[in-house]
């Protein structure tokens, strides 16, 4: 398994700032691994609300929590919800003797339950499957074509990661769904799941799938919104404003994971990758994925015009805007929608995240930049001169 220490530091450094921190993650992308690192399984310290003894150790929660010290680990914590009142009551002691560390898979309940209970006390740290920079680069081809889960990554070949993958969609909508209050049935959300993959890198239209499925588009709205409130998903708002031109105003969705999206379009290969036709917008949501997670921006946005202009990610950091176009070219070139962008959007620069080895200039605050730089963040992408 591979460690995970940029990760670690960030939860670590959550905890000096709050007295509880939530690890959310979807399933099956080592959240347990992880805590385990920060509280060794069978410690006092740790609950698996899977593990039916750390399950009946709190059956008085109050009494089992409030005299432990340091850090305290409470994994699958959206099994008990009436623990967020109690933990609310143990982060608000002076002096505080034990920080709280809790973890569990996405789900909108968990997300409501822990704003409400723990508001100004909780700071949720999102995590997903393996980024490029814990994998390297060299293994950039594997991690696009099998995606960031831990077990589909290091599957031992591509057939048994693909397998892996095919079982983990199936158990997600049989069981993971409806365990988290959904009614929808599972050959429904799966029918609808792959209209998604068509539509990844492409702006949404409700109308279409709903036609396609006999459903209305408020159940298109609200199937979307589950995969996306699941982490499955990530719908990617159009930035609009007051210009002399037509904008689109409908999100674009991607996958959040490109193994799954691979995996729905039945790519088993990377031959086959590459010669399917979404390759090229498979490339663009495996670099949105990596950039937002690594430059962590305050708002995120697509662009375009009824025109024809458009820009893949219009980052918003500290009030300022750059801008992000995704090439899997061997030498991207400067486009006018770069240049329209620049203009109408007033970045600040534009980086052009392409395969190759080299970083050079297109134009003026334009320059194309090696998929290797994404990992070190906004300094990678924009270093200062």
């Amino acid at each position: 398994m591979l460690s995970r220490p940029y990760l670690l530091d960030r939860v670590h450094q959550a905890l000096k700032r709050n007295r509880v921190v939530a690890l959310i993650e979807p399933r099956q992308c080592g959240k347990t691994t992880l805590a385990r690192q920060i509280v060794p399984a069978g410690a006092l310290e740790y609950f698996d609300l899977e593990n039916p003894r750390d399950l009946g150790r709190l059956d008085e929660p109050l009494s089992a929590l409030e005299n432990l010290r340091g850090i305290v680990v409470i994994d699958e914590v959206q099994r008990r919800p009436d623990l967020f009142p109690v933990l609310r009551v143990l982060a608000d002691r002076t002096p505080l003797p034990a920080r709280f560390v809790i973890l569990g898979s996405a789900s909108p309940d968990l997300l409501r339950q822990s704003s409400e209970s723990l508001a100004g006390r909780i700071e949720r740290v999102p995590m997903g499957g393996f980024a490029l920079k814990e994998t390297g680069l060299d293994a950039h081809p594997r991690h696009w074509l099998r995606g960031g889960f831990p077990l589909s990554f290091l599957a031992e070949d591509d057939e048994a990661s693909f397998h892996w993958r095919r079982e983990f969609v199936q158990t997600f909508l049989e069981r993971d769904v409806p365990q988290l209050g959904f009614a929808v049935p599972a050959m429904t959300m799966y029918r609808f799941w792959s209209m998604v993959a068509h539509y990844h890198g492409q702006v949404w239209n409700a109308a279409e799938p709903a036609r396609s499925l006999g459903i209305g588009e408020t159940s298109v709205r609200r199937y979307l919104d589950l995969l996306c409130d699941l982490l499955m998903v990530r719908s990617l708002p159009a930035w609009h404003a007051n210009l002399k031109k037509r904008q689109v105003k409908s999100p674009k969705v991607y996958f959040r994971d490109s193994g799954l999206l691979h995996h729905m379009l039945g790519i088993r290969d990377e031959g086959e990758l590459l010669r399917h036709p979404k390759c090229g917008a498979s490339w663009e949501g495996y670099v949105v994925e990596e950039v937002l997670r690594a430059t962590e921006p305050d708002a995120a946005h697509f662009w375009a015009t009824h025109q024809g202009a458009e820009l893949d990610l219009l980052l918003t950091v500290r009030g300022k805007r750059y801008g992000v176009e995704c090439k899997r070219v061997d030498a991207p070139r400067l486009t006018p929608s770069m240049r329209i962008a620049m203009e109408d959007l007033q970045l600040e620069r534009i980086a052009v995240v392409y395969p190759g080895p080299r970083r050079y200039q297109l134009a003026e605050r334009v320059e194309a930049v090696p998929l290797s730089e994404v990992a070190a963040g906004l300094d990678g992408l924009f270093p200062v001169k």
